[in-house]
């Protein structure tokens, strides 16, 4: 009633005690209704749930439970995004490095992401990060003073990468 009075997306929350069959006793479970709305579409609802033992409030409690989400998030990122699990030489030190080397390299995609803001790719993951960025075909032009990069004369992310790299402090 509410989304439809102000004709935009909203959200309460609220709390139960619940038990499934297999649960010895009833539980804490958060309760989030929503609705949401986007121009041009039918109103969605959106319910979620979180079972917790947290005390705060039910808002608190959810706010709490979408933070570990994105960390979560941020670790398939490194599993997937840069294969961080990519450990398979024989000594703990060379793994070590290699573990290393993804954190930096993860880093620097964490970098790429924040000047990627008002771009294309502004909410974009590492993954595609990588295949819309990084995985190009150039030519390497290398001097004394300068190595320059000869892109492809079109390709479906020139545009957005020409702004990330002034973004970056890139020269034309």
């Amino acid at each position: 009633m509410r989304s439809k009075a102000s004709g935009q997306t909203e959200h309460l929350y609220g709390e139960t005690r619940y038990a499934a069959k297999t649960w010895k006793r009833k539980r804490r479970v958060i309760l989030k209704a929503e609705v949401v709305r986007h121009p041009g579409r039918a109103p969605k609802n959106n319910p979620r749930f979180v079972v917790t033992n947290l005390t705060d409030a039910p808002e608190t409690v959810y706010q709490i439970y979408c933070q570990r989400g994105d960390m979560e998030n941020r670790l398939k990122e490194l599993h997937h995004g840069l294969e961080l699990d990519r450990t398979s030489c024989s000594r703990f030190l060379a793994n070590q490095f290699r573990v290393l080397l993804t954190l930096a390299a993860y880093m620097l995609f964490q970098e790429l992401q924040r000047r990627a803001r008002g771009t294309a790719c502004a909410d974009a993951q590492v993954t595609t990060l990588r295949e819309r960025l990084i995985k190009l075909a150039v030519w390497v032009e290398r001097s004394v003073r300068r190595i320059v990069l000869h892109l492809p004369t079109s390709f479906p992310w020139l545009r957005t990468w020409r702004q990330l790299a002034r973004a970056a402090g890139a020269t034309t």
